[in-house]
């Protein structure tokens, strides 16, 4: 790798479902060090691409400049057979050319042009050079203790041009240009080299951050770590890392059974910054962390004042005898949703479906103000999976594909006929469910980001078995 710088959901007017600084050149290395999720484990790979090292090396001028700006010491001139104390200043740094590429294997190898500008106070005029200095840095990326990266420069060189005066007439150089050049480049072969890698170590404490909390729902968080070291070809460098999800501040065990998820070379978008993988044992496991969570789980009730409003003893009644019989007076219904068994995620070919199960519970409120069980439904429901990107996380919609499938699960009322109350139960069940599970999957969960990064343009491929985001990058300050 390579030298751094750097409450409440309406259904139609009555019903309601309640819820329970690293910069420039460094946005190169933070890309590359991101937190992702291992093959062994339900995990994302994250890839940044070739493509990105023309926007990082552009990006990276500024900062590299700003790196260079050393302080030279007194050049001691004895031209005049005296020894004269003379002060150098670096009036400026320019980065005219900056080359970033991947080294299979290894790392980045960084290949900067630059051309520095001094301002030499003698007597009787300042002397202005200009010095032409190629860099080539080589950073390697390592795997830290505690799963974190860590980056180290392994190789860096200066390699100095003849120094050119520079004072709009090419005049010929004094006989100190020889050996005050020889005095930079004695101090800039060392001053230089330091620099940069101070500012690797910078980036460690940086990097070190990443390995953050983010939401996934309700008191639920994600936490990412390495696993492994990165592997590095000629064309991009791609992570691997562990992800473990919490639940009130606590660790989840997650089943063991994972299927091994490897991304494929040739995925996404030609031309695309950074390709990311999410398995679909990754959209499993969130979405069991949410079930575990009761976070899937709502109530739907309603106002009894409220125009049009189905959700009452007086409309089921007309269905159900048993229910005008107990309720004389239109009172309201609260349907209590519960999911007992997992939600499945199912990823196919251009392709995304959620498959629920909800336990229903129908009440009525009885006269010491509480609520009487009047029935319960097993309900299936299958439902049509959007996924899109939003600045840095993934988000998802639903809507219902086909009917929702309604089976009594058991009475207090006798015998009830589904098909009378299936589409009262479809009506005043359906929009505050998708509701309730859009607002939910709209919180999305973050993709690997550092701060100030965007993704731009994504593109989105359903796959078997996994999704593959496709995208560009964005790093403002």
């Amino acid at each position: 790798m390579l030298v751094p710088t750097p409450a409440h959901r309406s259904w139609g007017e009555g019903a309601r479902a309640t819820m329970p600084g690293a910069c420039g050149l460094g946005l190169l290395l933070a890309l590359m060090l991101l937190p992702v999720v291992s093959a062994s484990r339900p995990g994302t790979v994250f890839r940044l691409n070739k493509e990105v090292l023309s926007y990082a090396a552009e990006a990276g001028k500024a900062p590299l400049q700003n790196a260079l700006q050393v302080t030279v010491p007194l050049f001691l001139d004895e031209s005049g057979g005296v020894f004269q104390p003379t002060r150098i200043q670096i009036r400026n740094v320019d980065v005219s050319h900056l080359q970033l590429t991947f080294v299979a294997d290894f790392g980045i190898r960084l290949l900067a042009a630059t051309n520095f500008t001094f301002k030499i106070f003698r007597d009787p005029e300042p002397l202005h050079l200009l010095l032409p200095i190629a860099l080539l840095a080589d950073t390697s990326v390592e795997q830290g203790s505690i799963g974190t990266p860590v980056v180290s420069i392994s190789s860096c060189f200066s390699i100095f041009d003849k120094a050119i005066v520079f004072d709009g007439r090419n005049s010929t150089a004094p006989a100190m240009l020889a050996p005050l050049q020889s005095h930079i480049t004695a101090v800039l072969k060392s001053k230089l080299c330091l620099r940069i890698s101070n500012l690797v170590q910078g980036l460690n404490v940086h990097l070190g951050t990443l390995i953050g909390l983010s939401p996934v729902g309700p008191e639920s968080q994600v936490r990412y770590s390495m696993i492994d070291t990165p592997t590095i070809t000629n064309d991009y460098i791609s992570l691997d890392i562990n992800a473990v999800l919490f639940l009130l501040g606590r660790p989840i065990v997650l089943p063991v059974d994972t299927t091994p998820f490897v991304l494929p070379q040739h995925m996404g978008t030609k031309g695309a910054m950074a390709t990311v993988g999410l398995s679909q044992d990754l959209f499993d496991s969130v979405i069991m962390l949410l079930q575990k969570a009761g976070a899937l789980n709502l109530d739907v009730t309603a106002q009894l004042n409220s125009s049009n409003n189905p959700l009452n003893t007086s409309v089921l009644g007309q269905f159900i005898p048993e229910v005008a019989r107990q309720f004389p007076e239109p009172m309201p219904l609260l349907l209590k949703v519960r999911l007992g068994a997992t939600p499945t995620v199912t990823f196919r070919t251009n392709n995304a479906t959620l498959q629920l199960q909800p336990f229903v519970e129908v009440l009525a409120p009885a006269s010491n103000s509480a609520f009487q069980y009047l029935f319960s439904l097993n309900v299936a429901v299958n439902l049509s999976l959007q996924l899109s990107v939003s600045k840095v996380r993934l988000r998802g919609t639903t809507s219902v594909l086909g009917n929702v499938q309604l089976t009594v699960a058991s009475s207090n009322l006798g015998f009830i006929d589904t098909n009378h109350v299936q589409t009262l139960m479809g009506e005043v069940f359906e929009k505050p469910l998708l509701d309730h599970l859009n607002a939910l999957l709209g919180m999305g969960i973050a993709l690997p980001h550092v701060v100030n990064l965007q993704y731009v343009n994504p593109e989105i491929f359903i796959q078997e078995g996994y999704v593959v985001v496709s995208s560009g990058l964005l790093y403002q300050r």
